[in-house]
């Protein structure tokens, strides 16, 4: 017969309903008691006694919206079952930790409208974006050019050290040549 720490709490097996995430519970326990060895028994325990009770803290909540006539559990019926499970010390702290859960959705909220709170029409924006892509191209053609313009300089020096064969011919990047031809007007 094994420890009464395993048959409280008996090993995973395939059929097992969801639970929490172990390092979670880890976590939590080091962080209220840092200085205090905690066994694996111990652990898997503390680890089957919350996922029961959320278990049971779930399906109470589920009664009192089904009482309710709802579909949706919110948190008011979470505290009702807290309530009715003789857990209401606890509903302090938990309304605590729904403020704070609202205010966290409400700030992203107010995040995520940003954009729209800027003040400036979108036409305004895409105008901006566009002069944007406009400067970046040019910036990307003058460095082709200059690359370009080198490339040049260093076949005109290395030809001139050579045979005397006309260097390769390198032909402008597509950019220049689209430049030069918008320039050119011949009407």
């Amino acid at each position: 017969m094994g420890s009464p720490e395993r048959e409280l709490c008996p090993p995973p097996s395939e059929e097992d309903e969801l639970t929490l995430p172990r390092a979670s519970i880890n976590k939590m326990i080091k962080e209220l008691v840092p200085s205090v060895r905690v066994a694996f028994e111990s652990r898997e325990l503390i680890l089957n006694c919350c996922t029961e009770f959320i278990h049971l803290l779930s399906s109470e909540a589920n009664e009192v919206c089904s009482q309710n006539h709802k579909k949706t559990i919110n948190a008011e019926h979470v505290l009702t079952a807290l309530d009715r499970l003789g857990f209401s010390d606890y509903t302090i702290e938990a309304e605590a930790v729904l403020r704070d859960c609202k205010a966290v959705a409400a700030k992203r909220r107010r995040q995520s409208t940003r954009l729209e709170n800027l003040g400036i029409p979108e036409e305004e924006l895409l105008r901006q974006q566009q002069e944007l892509f406009a400067k970046a191209r040019e910036e990307q053609a003058k460095q082709e050019q200059q690359q370009w313009l080198l490339l040049q300089q260093q076949g005109l020096c290395a030809s001139g050290a050579g045979e005397g064969a006309p260097p390769p011919y390198v032909p402008p990047p597509a950019s220049l040549k689209k430049e030069d031809e918008e320039d050119d007007d011949y009407s």
